[in-house]
């Protein structure tokens, strides 16, 4: 567990984050996270544009095919 502070950075409030944290998701300056909603709170984690297009074609998949989804899924 990490503690972090919010700090004023210009108009905004960001985080600094430790740099174990940084060294275990393989982050660094200028690089993008994700944050995402859990029932537990909430997850960081890097943005990886290849599971941005996967998920973007399940989508279209999923959409097109929900009928047989549903079916399959009983």
């Amino acid at each position: 567990m990490h503690a972090v502070k919010l700090r004023k950075v210009g108009n905004s409030l960001g985080v600094t984050l430790p740099k174990e944290v940084l060294a275990q998701l393989n982050l660094s300056e200028g690089d993008d996270l994700i944050i995402t909603t859990t029932p537990d709170g909430l997850r960081i984690t890097p943005y990886d544009p290849e599971f941005e297009v996967a998920m973007t074609a399940f989508e279209r998949t999923r959409r097109k095919y929900r009928n047989a989804l549903r079916e399959l899924a009983q």
